[in-house]
């Protein structure tokens, strides 16, 4: 039995998404006999227990969470968008020499910035949507649509718009600069959305799940509502034939290893008539009961106890990137 501090909310705007995750993780680690520590950080900022905040402000509150922690063999991040998914909080337990369940710093900041995570998938031979990048202050261009506009660094389709008229191309950008800074606006793929769950094991390997498909109507975007509302239409398994499920999961796993993964990712992709696009990297899926990572992973031998014990024996395996290297040396 492990000592897990199981970390939700944070910041983003994923804040009350990544509660009903980290319940669901506290939950299941109870299952499988683990002593979970859950531990909130507001929208604020303030990180705080059951018996309230560790300090006044972010910064007193982080200090008094610190004790709290290093008394945890593992830390558990369950976190969903920036700061936090984004390595920032896998740097910290890195720093404090905890061993921390998910990617390292590194990878945790590539796959939540979606135009570093294209250009490793590019490097890779795996297909991307052509896009431009537009930093802060850069004008808006004229785009011709339908294209998708989003921005960089945010989950849960957060600020995604897709725009069919020229003239909604500059709400569509101001809407994805409010929820990040850069923004990106891709081509429009006409395609399947389908998602494959990876989990690192503790010989080192890696399972890909069985894929697990959403669908939405032409035009339209698998968004915040849809994910979390139960009105998405879900195909599980994906009507995936085996050769492109198989080129999918190689396309997974050597993504995974490239961007430096460690313990689990998702990884989206748009199947087209002429093969298959990555959407996205999430290094930390959402785990509530609407989510579809912990459908797959139960598809793949894993149920959430199965799972979280997975990933923590994985973790305290691993320890610190000051004593052992990332997946990406393997």
């Amino acid at each position: 039995m492990s000592r897990v501090a199981v970390l939700g909310g944070g910041r983003s705007s994923e804040h009350a998404v990544s509660l009903r995750s980290a319940a669901a993780v506290v939950e299941a680690l109870v299952a499988g006999g683990h002593e979970a520590v859950p531990i909130t950080i507001r929208e604020d900022g303030v990180w705080c227990d059951a018996a309230g905040a560790f300090g006044a402000t972010a910064a007193a509150s982080l200090a008094g969470a610190l004790p709290v922690l290093a008394a945890c063999d593992v830390v558990l991040p369950v976190l969903h968008g920036a700061p936090g998914e984004d390595g920032a909080i896998a740097a910290l337990a890195d720093l404090a020499g905890l061993p921390v369940v998910g990617c390292p710093a590194i990878a945790g900041a590539l796959a939540m910035d979606k135009h570093a995570t294209k250009a490793v998938a590019a490097a890779l031979g795996i297909g991307v949507a052509p896009g431009l990048l537009l930093l802060p202050g850069d004008p808006v261009p004229s785009a011709l649509p339908p294209v998708v506009v989003k921005p960089t660094t945010a989950g849960s389709s957060v600020g995604v718009s897709v725009v069919t008229s020229p003239d909604a191309l500059e709400e569509a950008v101001a809407a994805a600069r409010a929820a990040g800074d850069a923004v990106l606006i891709e081509r429009y793929v006409r395609g399947r959305e389908v998602q494959l769950a990876v989990v690192e094991r503790r010989d080192g390997s890696l399972t890909v799940a069985p894929p697990i498909e959403y669908g939405v109507d032409e035009g339209d975007v698998f968004d915040t509502s849809r994910k979390y509302d139960g009105t998405a239409v879900v195909r599980f398994p994906a009507a995936v034939e085996p050769g492109l499920e198989a080129a999918l999961g190689d396309a997974a796993a050597r993504l995974f290893r490239a961007l430096g993964c460690a313990g689990l990712s998702r990884f989206d992709f748009f199947v087209t008539e002429d093969g298959f696009l990555l959407n996205e990297v999430n290094t930390m899926p959402g785990m509530t009961p609407q989510s579809g990572f912990p459908r797959m992973c139960r598809a793949a031998g894993l149920d959430l106890p199965a799972l979280v014990d997975e990933l923590v024996l994985v973790a305290q395996e691993r320890g610190t990137s000051s004593t052992k290297v990332s997946s990406a040396a393997r």
